[in-house]
């Protein structure tokens, strides 16, 4: 059974989902948040996480403010694997973060 999407009223008076930040654990409106998410790059032949800037990429996904100290935080807590629930034995290796890296250097 699926839960229902959290929905707060912010201080505009505006209600809207609300997503908790995998880096500094913080509750935020969704449009503030990165969605993240793991495919498979073949350029890389490994499972990547990446940014899903439209927010449709099918699957489970995971929200991170777009921060270079949130993704320190969410590294330094290894949350990932856990946020995007991957599992490196079932899946033939451990997540990159590459890309998403390469995401934030620009």
């Amino acid at each position: 059974m699926v839960a229902p999407v959290a929905a707060e009223q912010s201080e505009s008076g505006q209600t809207g989902p609300i997503r908790t930040c995998i880096g500094c654990r913080e509750r935020h409106p969704k449009r503030e948040l990165l969605r993240l998410v793991t495919r498979f790059d073949a350029d890389l032949s490994q499972w990547v996480v990446a940014p899903d800037l439209q927010a449709s990429a099918p699957g489970r996904g995971a929200h991170l403010h777009p921060t270079q100290e949130c993704l320190e935080l969410a590294k330094r807590r290894r949350a990932f694997d856990r946020a995007l629930r991957h599992d490196a034995q079932v899946r033939g290796g451990p997540l990159s973060l590459a890309v998403l890296d390469q995401y934030f250097a620009h």
